[in-house]
């Protein structure tokens, strides 16, 4: 069975945020993934569905395989680099935070039996 794959790197938003809305789209149609993002509301399920349709675009222009027989098979949200910023404090010290970043790797396939 042949998988096709997109990632989007360097994404500006926390994993842990950006996970909720990976976990509403594993293992469903490509289509109803999409409908599910663009429904949940989430800045993950917004930035995730661009990868997703990247992923549908690799296999309909690799192998002609219609959005509606595929299969969202793998869905990660890995760390990316931090950031580290800081907002002055009282008595000249500092209070540092880390503003997270994602990599989004999205993995469609051909629904079995199809």
């Amino acid at each position: 069975m042949q998988r096709y794959t997109a990632t989007t790197k360097f994404v500006r938003i926390s994993p842990s945020k950006a996970r909720l809305a990976a976990g509403l789209i594993r293992g469903k149609s490509a289509s109803d993934a999409e409908d599910q993002l663009v429904a949940s509301g989430l800045k993950g399920g917004r930035l995730l569905k661009k990868t997703l349709l990247s992923a549908v675009a690799n296999a309909e222009f690799q192998k002609e395989i219609p959005k509606e027989r595929l299969v969202v098979e793998e869905v990660r949200v890995d760390d990316g680099p931090r950031m580290k910023r800081s907002k002055p404090r009282s008595k000249g010290s500092r209070h540092p935070f880390l503003k997270r970043m994602s990599h989004f790797t999205v993995v469609v396939a051909e629904k079995q039996g199809a």
